[in-house]
């Protein structure tokens, strides 16, 4: 088996770094092309694709929603109620990444929401949605048809909200003993239900929670008559969607949301299961109802007693996770009445992207000037490695902007200029190793080697130090620093990847030059410059201790750590010079 040597491991390294780069560049081009080009949900996941990264609400300005929050039990809104709505919009709107929305408080009872850009309108929908989410059980349920109450079905006018006649008893003839029991269906009740038009204006019905509802599903498909509320969404805990496993534990392939209670939520929803799970259809369903309307309403197929409960159905994974993010956020404490939508111009503009954009390239200008001055002809190891840093970085940005909703604002962009420092740290680490080394007696292929293991864990502190910081600053910060947090912790990931993959076997591979391994005096390693001159075989002559050179020797002399100079020390005590031969 042939061995492997340092040159066909470097080509190994740069072959793996190429592939990644083309993965990358390979995905977004395909993302590009095909984003809009498919109907079915499988488009959807390359929405908004593009070479381009979205900017935020600092850069590129975007959507100001004021809404004043109101009491849904009466009374005034409290400022914990006020506190906790804005945590849980901030969730609502970050649930899918970093997207640099700003959620503030306004006077005693109002929210402004600023969202960067131009949302959908699912993602205004979810802003604006009041914060109802209750479980009912279903009595009735039928496919939505269009009614021409209140007017001719063939007109143009929109449809009118249907009201009983007010003569049609609205008491139930005989008490009701559950949640389920069909004698909460008045005559009243079941003359709306008949009538009753999903697509009339103001078309959701409300109810109290301890009496029945009709209402319709949130695409008007389905209507319905629940009975009164038995479990509130309040006593959800959490609420995930991931692929549906069997008893064994395999993966079915398909997508359903996991639901988990508190203590009060689990002794309700054991009741109702309980209770469900012997009834026949569609009584036997549950429905999740969500600002009036019922988001989901699934079947009972077994009482759950833990607590946990998994919902299947035909879901994708986009809708799974939107029902799972309903669930987790939908049970605000206040509604919310919308006092403003409009759009706001950005609050720093194109002037001040190019301003950080311009102090970047200085920064960059700066590193390579210092790295030509002190490496000479190896500067340009350190600007083909920042070139590849930058490249993966953008790469990475600009899949993250479509796939996971991430916006560049301007902290981020300063993020990405400090990273610029972080790169440049690594490669003065490595070459100062190097030469160390080489002051040392070692040949430069040897140097490569030997001051790469050493650099490595250098490197790999440093970088962990600056992993641990960006975390932490991302944990508790909020908004811009948030930003800020994120780029430093990808660009430090990046920087581990660039020194591991492409400079070090960049330099293994220029180890192998004449001019480099030769020591030209432009070259940035010529050994007379570094204080050891090279008589071959690893062996050395002292160097000339005169003028530079002394200066040069006393520098690799002061470089020793502790243990190379005790080891320097205990060759002279046996007589041996420092290759290990006699004298």
């Amino acid at each position: 088996m042939a061995r492997s040597t340092p040159v066909k491991k470097a080509i190994r390294s740069l072959t793996w770094l190429v592939i990644l780069m083309a993965v990358l560049a390979g995905l977004n081009t395909a993302a590009s092309i095909l984003a809009g080009s498919t109907k079915d949900d499988s488009g959807k996941w390359f929405e908004g694709a593009s070479w381009v990264p979205e900017l935020a609400l600092d850069l590129q300005g975007g959507t100001q929603l004021t809404l004043a929050a109101q009491n849904t039990e009466g009374g005034s809104v409290t400022n914990q109620q006020l506190d906790q709505a804005v945590n849980i919009i901030r969730q609502r709107i970050n649930a899918t990444g970093v997207s640099e929305s700003q959620i503030n408080t306004q006077g005693t009872n109002n929210i402004v929401v600023s969202i960067p850009g131009k949302p959908d309108k699912a993602t205004i929908d979810r802003i604006e949605a009041a914060a109802k989410l209750t479980f009912r059980p279903v009595l009735y349920t039928e496919a939505a048809t269009s009614s021409s109450v209140g007017g001719d079905s063939s007109s143009s006018a929109s449809p009118t909200p249907y009201s009983p006649p007010a003569s049609l008893a609205a008491t139930p003839s005989a008490k009701p003993s559950n949640a389920s029991d069909l004698n909460w269906v008045t005559p009243k009740l079941q003359d709306l239900y008949t009538n009753y038009d999903c697509k009339a204006p103001d078309d959701v019905t409300t109810a109290p929670d301890d009496e029945p509802l009709v209402t319709c599903d949130q695409d008007g498909a389905a209507k319905y008559i629940l009975g009164p509320v038995e479990v509130s969404g309040s006593n959800i805990s959490n609420a995930t969607s991931g692929l549906a496993t069997d008893s064994q534990g395999t993966s079915t392939g398909q997508w359903a949301v996991n639901l988990s209670f508190n203590g009060d939520g689990t002794k309700d929803f054991r009741e109702v299961t309980n209770r469900l799970v012997s009834l026949a259809a569609p009584q036997n369903q549950f429905a999740i109802v969500l600002d009036g309307s019922v988001i989901t309403a699934p079947s009972t197929n077994s009482a759950i007693t833990n607590g946990k409960a998994q919902i299947t159905g035909s879901f994708t994974a986009d809708s799974a996770k939107t029902l799972a993010d309903q669930l987790k956020y939908g049970a605000l404490p206040i509604n919310f009445q919308v006092q403003s939508n409009e759009n706001i111009s950005a609050t720093l503009g194109t002037a001040q992207l190019v301003g950080g954009l311009v102090a970047g390239l200085i920064g960059l200008i700066l590193v390579i000037i210092y790295s030509v001055i002190q490496y000479r002809a190896l500067a340009f190891v350190t600007v083909l490695s920042l070139g590849v840093a930058g490249v993966l970085t953008y790469l990475v940005i600009a899949i993250m902007s479509w796939r996971v909703d991430y916006r560049l604002s301007l902290a981020g962009v300063a993020g990405l200029i400090v990273a610029i420092g972080i790169t440049a740290d690594s490669f003065i680490v490595y070459f100062e190793r190097i030469r160390d080394e080489l002051r040392d007696g070692r040949g430069l292929e040897s140097a490569v080697e030997s001051g790469w293991k050493r650099a490595l864990r250098t490197i790999l502190a440093s970088d962990s130090i600056n992993f641990l910081a960006a975390i932490v600053l991302y944990i508790l910060a909020v908004s811009d620093v948030k930003g800020f947090a994120f780029t430093l912790l990808l660009t430090t990931l990046i920087d581990v990847v660039v020194v591991v993959m492409f400079t070090h076997p960049m330099m293994q591979i220029i180890a192998r030059s004449r001019f480099f391994g030769e020591g030209h005096k432009f070259s940035g390693l010529d050994p007379a410059a570094l204080g050891a001159v090279y008589r071959g075989r690893a062996q050395f002559r002292a160097p000339v201790v005169d003028g530079k050179r002394q200066r040069s020797a006393g520098e690799a002399q002061r470089r020793q750590t502790i243990a190379e100079r005790k080891a320097q020390q205990g060759s002279v005590d046996n007589g041996t010079t420092p290759d290990g031969k006699d004298d």
